[in-house]
């Protein structure tokens, strides 16, 4: 199938899945466990029905969405992917050069392939930078002090890995960083030449911006320890807070009550995630989570949703439960993995067509128009 005929996020997952190997497919494909929990994303959204509304002009419609004082052009952005250059070479400033180009968000993730200062130029003032929080405070504060060197102005602290999350498919591909030339793995890049190459003239991927804490690691379970904190507190999170001076984002939030405590600490926004259902098996989907953290926070702060956004009409479900926002990972990355630049502008026309769809279908001129009343309510259910 060519990238002309892709009428979906899943159909350039397909593709993308025929042009990487296993191994590397696997790395940002899959999920925690048997991926229940990463599949119930999606599925929950599905569940989530929106009322036409006909008889309206929508001749012209609005996409238009503002958050820590930006205006961006849609109401979703790239979510921060570690070591994406792993899935499709040189990733990582394909999706950031496509996010300035789109006036989007970027969100440059700690771990990711390629360092922070080369993202944020790449982003070009829609970078955002996604910390994860070391054991070691030296650590952490030079991430910090790079971040605000490199000009970002909004940080988000992902909270959501005190443990390592199982991952079956990395257990079973015998995934290493660096990646080891097993036979089994020489097999995968022959059958799969134009990711080789390409591979070959970038390189092997790694995780640039811990490059010199990673030289001695041998698997990808090491790689994880060193973004793990399992002593990673609420004492912690505030430090953190008095030290960043730009707008601060919580990411991995579930609960309502933690919700709360962000806004309580004097966060700007949170993330609704549970890590695109990387990190734990048996969890809600954020959607499922979403309607209780919106009414406890009653507008406090930000709210933003990631994990299972595959189609246009889940950012206006998103919207109608709470969020403002939303972040979208695996699917512009199928589409990086799919076909290069190209792939990653056909992802990224597929959300935004189904967006504007959605909107007309639904009677509404506006993204920042449509509410909570769009929702179609079940008999013996209020939207109160």
């Amino acid at each position: 199938m060519g990238l002309d005929r892709a009428a979906s996020i899943d159909d350039l997952r397909a593709r993308a899945k025929r042009r990487i190997p296993r191994f590397a497919f696997d790395l940002v494909d899959g999920g925690a466990e048997g991926e229940r929990n990463m599949r119930r994303n999606i599925e929950a959204f599905e569940e989530i029905a929106l009322v036409p509304r006909y008889m309206v002009d929508v001749a012209e419609i609005d996409t238009k969405a503002e958050i820590f004082g930006q205006t961006y052009d849609q109401p979703f952005g790239q979510a921060p992917i570690g070591m994406l250059n792993a899935f499709w070479p040189d990733a990582d400033l394909k999706l950031a050069r496509l996010c300035k180009r789109e006036n989007v968000p970027y969100v440059a993730s700690s771990a990711a392939s390629t360092t922070l200062e080369q993202l944020a130029e790449a982003a070009d003032g829609n970078g955002w930078f996604q910390l994860y929080v070391s054991g070691d405070d030296a650590v952490t504060e030079g991430l910090i002090a790079r971040a605000e060197a490199a000009g970002y102005q909004v940080m988000m602290v992902t909270v959501d890995v005190p443990a390592a999350g199982k991952r079956d498919r990395d257990i079973r591909n015998q995934l290493s960083v660096p990646f080891k030339f097993t036979p089994g793995v020489m097999l995968q890049l022959a059958a799969n030449p134009v990711w080789s190459l390409t591979s070959l003239r970038h390189g092997r991927p790694n995780i640039a911006n811990y490059a010199d804490l990673l030289k001695n690691a041998t698997s990808y379970a090491d790689v994880q320890k060193t973004l793990i904190t399992p002593g990673l507190t609420w004492v912690q999170l505030k430090r953190i807070r008095d030290r960043w001076k730009g707008k601060l984002v919580v990411k991995g939030i579930l609960h309502p009550e933690d919700a709360v405590r962000c806004a309580e600490l004097g966060a700007d926004g949170i993330v609704v995630s549970n890590h695109g259902g990387r990190q734990v098996a048996f969890g809600p989907a954020t959607i499922e989570a979403l309607p209780d953290i919106a009414e406890a926070l009653s507008g406090k702060l930000e709210i933003i949703l990631d994990s299972g956004i595959r189609r246009g009409a889940d950012i206006l479900r998103a919207k109608a439960l709470g969020a403002g926002f939303v972040l979208a990972g695996r699917a512009l990355a199928y589409g990086v993995g799919a076909g290069g630049d190209e792939g990653a502008e056909r992802a990224m026309d597929i959300l935004k067509l189904e967006l504007l769809r959605a909107l007309g279908q639904l009677g509404i001129s506006s993204y920042a128009a449509l509410a909570q009343s769009a929702l179609h309510v079940k008999d013996g259910m209020s939207r109160e």
